[in-house]
């Protein structure tokens, strides 16, 4: 798009359309508790709920207004209080930090002058605001927040805050496995003018022939390693994974019980059996990977995920999404917190890839193999703090995104990433192979 006359008009009612829909879902995320659930810590890996409201704002006004529109502070004494780096989750609760109230009104007087500011940037200025960079990032982080409130309010205790209808039924029947062939696919972005710094730069990745599975690792598989003694048997685990596993006594996936012959689930607040047609969600990158070593298989690497997720073998190129270049819609993707939990596989046909393999986006955050590294060729922009200083082994990449991610906040190219330990998270996983000599 080049932003300029009515193209640069489209571009502001764009951001302008994307900055109230997502404040819509903050809000309703935030206004669902009262006051002393926001100000409450509902676990030690997470912030108060008021913290990450006022956060959004303080981050809203950091890039937008100071930088992007060069306007005087709105409230640069509470700069190093929503700082992620200076203030680490558990000691937030003890923060002098803004009560609700006074958070909501802080978040309303940045959103003024940064409605003011977006009626008179151009477009055209500096590569932040190119193609409108940096209202896009600051759409995508609020998502971000957005969905780690969501992981909040699974983690509360209490009486239900949330609700939405459950997700689709299953529409077609999924193979086990797909063969994807070797070969090369282009994989990030270098032209998606909202793509993130570490989805940068596109570049060719060849890779031997591979399967990998139809759908995610369900519920129902899930239960026949647990049934197996998965979790007591030391030879499905790495070293650190089954450290970890002792130590912090895990048996089944969080917020799992036994429930008689069964197991139940709680999510957000209400039990109900698990279903085993249903991606498993909340394990960690060490359960995944014990589960896929005593299954036979492997965790796919981060360029298997993507090329199984973008590649289409007729024309070889690299789709924006699995099912072409059109923004997800209902029909192609669990995405959005429009349900409250994974859909039971087969439930969207609309989003499978051209070779097959479904719900790709949404419904769980998919651990790969790989730990987080920038691609060749890469850039920090606009900030080192955004990638780069996460790079390194101690994280895991994941992809695909969750049902409480945002479509503004998921591509076929985006990488998100985490300790290899974390659960809280909509995590599930699929598993991998290499071919056999006769597949080849």
């Amino acid at each position: 798009m080049t932003a300029t006359g009515s193209d640069a008009e489209t571009l502001r009612g764009r951001i302008a359309a994307e900055l109230a829909r997502t404040r819509a879902r903050t809000t309703a995320l935030t206004e669902a508790v009262d006051d002393a659930d926001l100000l409450r810590q509902h676990s030690p890996l997470m912030s108060p709920l008021v913290w990450d409201l006022a956060h959004v704002g303080n981050q809203e006004e950091l890039w937008l207004v100071r930088d992007v529109g060069g306007r005087e502070p709105v409230r640069q004494d509470i700069d190093h209080l929503y700082d992620a780096f200076q203030q680490p989750r558990r000691d937030r609760p003890a923060l002098p930090l803004l009560p609700p109230a006074e958070a909501r009104v802080y978040l309303a007087t940045v959103r003024d002058k940064v409605h003011d500011l977006l009626d008179r940037v151009r477009f055209t200025d500096r590569p932040l605001v190119a193609d409108g960079f940096a209202f896009g990032m600051i759409v995508q982080h609020e998502q971000q927040h957005d969905e780690t409130m969501l992981a909040t309010h699974q983690l509360r205790s209490g009486p239900p805050a949330l609700g939405a209808p459950p997700p689709p039924e299953p529409a077609v029947r999924v193979a086990d496995e797909v063969l994807v062939p070797a070969g090369p696919f282009t994989m990030g972005t270098s032209t998606d003018p909202w793509a993130l710094d570490n989805e940068r730069p596109a570049h060719r990745v060849d890779l031997p022939g591979y399967a990998i599975d139809a759908a995610p690792v369900t519920n129902g598989r899930y239960r026949e390693f647990i049934a197996d003694g998965g979790y007591d048997d030391p030879r499905w685990w790495t070293g650190e994974g089954w450290a970890h596993r002792q130590a912090e006594g895990l048996t089944a996936p969080l917020h799992w019980r036994r429930d008689g012959d069964g197991w139940a689930y709680r999510r957000f607040g209400r039990w109900s059996p698990v279903r085993d047609d249903e991606p498993v969600v909340h394990v960690c990158f060490h359960e995944a990977q014990a589960y896929a070593t005593w299954a036979g298989r492997r965790l796919p690497t981060e360029a298997e995920w993507e090329k199984a997720a973008r590649w289409d073998p007729v024309t070889g190129r690299s789709r924006r999404y699995p099912w072409g270049d059109d923004d997800p819609t209902a029909e192609h993707a669990n995405l959005g917190q429009r349900h409250l939990w994974p859909a039971p596989v087969g439930a969207y046909p609309a989003g499978a890839s051209p070779l097959g393999v479904h719900q790709l986006i949404g419904d769980v955050w998919e651990w790969t193999s790989t730990t987080f590294r920038g691609y060749p060729g890469f850039t920090a922009f606009p900030y080192r703090e955004y990638s780069e200083v996460f790079f390194g082994d101690g994280h895991r990449v994941l992809r695909g995104g969750s049902f409480g991610t945002d479509r503004a906040a998921c591509r076929g190219t985006f990488r998100n990433w985490d300790y290899p330990i974390r659960r809280q998270i909509f995590s599930g996983f699929r598993c991998a192979r290499d071919l056999r000599p006769d597949e080849r």
